[in-house]
């Protein structure tokens, strides 16, 4: 007689998790919104959010980031939920970490880590697999003491991918070193790109970037203009490699577009940092198609911390096309801007040709006009027009078998 076998599972377990966050009286953030986003990054780890507790106060504790009342609650409810991980909200000293872990005895995670969790998950070129892990080392160096034994006697899962274990142990010449050959490495495959870039301005290119918050849709809009595949999931931080594609306008006018990270709320300035190459593209466009989820709820705070970054990164000179998202999905008023818009979506084919058509009105205004004759046999000559310039009217006149040419190109930066 058969016994009753257990069904087996393949499916990992996942960790459980509890959120903390501290509200500063004095914050230039949403609180809510910032622990929502919390809670989305955690989702995206795999974690099993349990709860969050939050806490209002002047100022961090020093010592375990929240009060001691507040932190004997967490230990009850980390007691009986049976949690793997305990997330905060801000970035954690080497002290703060330490002394929650000995108080809890279990792994404590930071939103810094959290982040470069995700990005570990994520990068998948070798450029972009550099930068998680120089961003990670950068992140652990000042932090070696005393937090290795810790995470090591945890074993692995959230908190130990990328560098892992091995490496917290290693002294800090060891992690100075990799650092340093990272760099090396990152350098060349800047040259590298620099060399494209160089060649595009050569010829005129003209480079559009699309930048807007983590979700709200850059890369459908990629992949919907350029019939490209690039990774398009609703995940935050879906997109960390910087891709850069073709894009056909008016019957052959060729324009360069590149896909960039998503912005978050109280992005860590290691990650800036380290992700500056893929904003490289960015800084370099002639036009920024800056992406919008009008469907989301805070998309005004969404909107407005882009903006900030874009500032921060020294990027305000640079035209923008404010792209509302998510049309479909919007309720309540419709939004609006100070900037040339279109308010859309990525599965409407009209709309698909409203955001051509606001690109070339936006660009026939940064580019040059002109007028020319093409003699009939230089054919060679026409196409190159056609695909480096953006023309807005073609005559063939027959008396003189030209072809008389109007349109747009690019001024020489």
């Amino acid at each position: 007689m058969m016994q009753n076998q257990q069904p087996y599972t393949t499916e990992k377990a996942r960790e459980k998790a509890v959120l903390v966050g501290v509200d500063l009286y004095q914050s230039d953030y949403d609180f809510e919104s910032t622990m929502t986003e919390l809670d989305a990054l955690a989702n995206t780890c795999e974690l099993d959010v349990k709860g969050a507790f939050s806490q209002r106060k002047n100022f961090m504790d020093q010592r375990y980031y929240v009060g001691k009342g507040k932190l004997q609650e967490i230990e009850d409810f980390i007691d009986f939920h049976d949690i793997d991980v305990l997330i905060t909200n801000d970035e954690l000293t080497t002290a703060q970490s330490k002394n929650l872990n000995q108080t809890l005895g279990i792994k404590i995670i930071d939103r810094t880590q959290l982040i470069l969790e995700i990005f570990a998950l994520r990068a998948k070129s070798r450029e972009g697999q550099l930068q998680v892990e120089y961003a990670q080392l950068d992140y652990l160096l000042p932090r070696l003491m005393g937090h290795g034994k810790s995470l090591s006697r945890l074993g692995g899962g959230i908190g130990t991918r990328g560098p892992g274990e091995t490496k917290l142990e290693t002294d800090r010449r060891h992690i100075r070193t990799r650092m340093t050959e990272i760099r090396r490495k990152l350098s060349e495959v800047s040259a590298h790109r620099e060399r494209y870039r160089q060649k595009r301005d050569q010829h005129d290119v003209f480079q559009i970037a699309l930048v807007g918050y983590t979700n709200a849709g850059k890369s459908s809009w990629f992949n919907t203009l350029t019939d490209a595949g690039t990774y398009e999931k609703d995940q935050l931080f879906a997109t960390l490699d910087p891709k850069t594609r073709q894009l056909k306008l008016n019957d052959g006018f060729e324009v360069v577009i590149s896909d960039t990270v998503g912005f978050i709320q109280k992005l860590p300035t290691t990650l800036i940092e380290a992700f500056k190459s893929t904003l490289e593209e960015a800084k370099r466009a002639d036009l920024l198609l800056h992406v919008v989820d009008a469907s989301h709820v805070d998309y005004k705070s969404q909107y407005d911390t882009v903006n900030d970054l874009i500032k921060t990164l020294d990027m305000e000179h640079i035209p923008q096309i404010v792209l509302f998202n998510k049309r479909d999905l919007h309720t309540g008023e419709l939004p609006v801007t100070n900037k040339p818009m279109v308010f859309v979506s990525a599965k409407d084919q009209a709309d698909i040709e409203k955001v051509k058509s606001t690109l070339l009105t936006q660009m026939k205004q940064q580019m040059a006009y002109y007028e020319t004759e093409v003699p009939s046999h230089q054919a060679n000559r026409l196409y190159d027009l056609k695909q480096h310039t953006l023309i807005t009217r073609l005559e063939f006149d027959e008396t003189t078998e030209n072809y008389r040419v109007e349109g747009y190109k690019k001024y020489r930066k």
